[in-house]
């Protein structure tokens, strides 16, 4: 999970372009002339990949010696659609978005409004798949989280960080059908969310590392997941 984290976040700032995201002319023209836009979005796949398959781990730890399994059962189905619509998303992003607004910024007149609509319509997909991605990675995290608390492997605390977080993902989710990629309400709370999974990975690492001199193999689990 701490990898994974790790890794979309250092690819995202070191190669994504950034700007005002709903200012589509500027923000086009600065796609445009990314060379390692579709490389970056093959990238963040895979640390977000890393990342679920250490959230969907987590939840098989959780399941072991019987008890309340049904929370985390239903995490990992809502983790498996929120891979799904991740995948979608960053094909619509990372590719059909990239090959949209090169066809624009290499044509003129004319034929550049009719580009430049069609890329505004992929965007406009982006915003749909982005939305509903959020929303299952809300459900995910708020589903791991109860299931945190109702099975005492972790600390209370974690179960606690896993459900604020997946309820800011949900309301991030709803806003981006609204307000699109920017506004006031996302950035406000877009670092609290980071902050909290982060810390939630990390917690899931403490506890792995203060464990692993007991032997048993969901201590071993544990901290294979972090």
């Amino acid at each position: 999970m701490v990898g994974g984290l790790l890794f979309n976040a250092l690819v995202t700032m070191a190669w994504h372009p950034s700007g005002s995201e709903d200012d589509h002319p500027a923000i086009f023209s600065q796609y445009a002339a990314s060379d390692g836009w579709v490389a970056t979005h093959f990238g963040q796949f895979v640390g977000v990949g890393v990342a679920i398959a250490g959230f969907i781990l987590l939840c098989r730890v959780l399941m072991v010696g019987g008890g309340a399994n049904a929370l985390p059962r239903l995490a990992i189905a809502a983790l498996v659609a929120t891979g799904a619509a991740f995948a979608i998303l960053q094909g619509l992003d990372g590719i059909a978005l990239k090959q949209a607004v090169d066809a624009w910024a290499s044509t003129s007149g004319a034929e550049q409004d009719i580009r430049f609509a069609d890329a505004e319509t992929v965007r406009w997909l982006e915003w749909g798949f982005q939305s509903y991605f959020r929303i299952l990675l809300g459900v995910s995290l708020g589903l791991i989280g109860l299931a945190v608390l109702a099975k005492p492997l972790l600390a209370q605390l974690l179960g606690w960080l896993a459900i604020v977080a997946g309820a800011i993902s949900i309301v991030t989710g709803v806003d981006v059908a609204y307000s699109g990629l920017e506004g006031g309400l996302q950035d406000a709370l877009s670092p609290i969310f980071q902050l909290a999974v982060l810390a939630f990975a990390i917690g899931v690492l403490a506890t792995g590392l203060r464990s692993s001199a007991r032997s048993g193999d969901s201590v071993d689990a544990l901290l294979f997941v972090a």
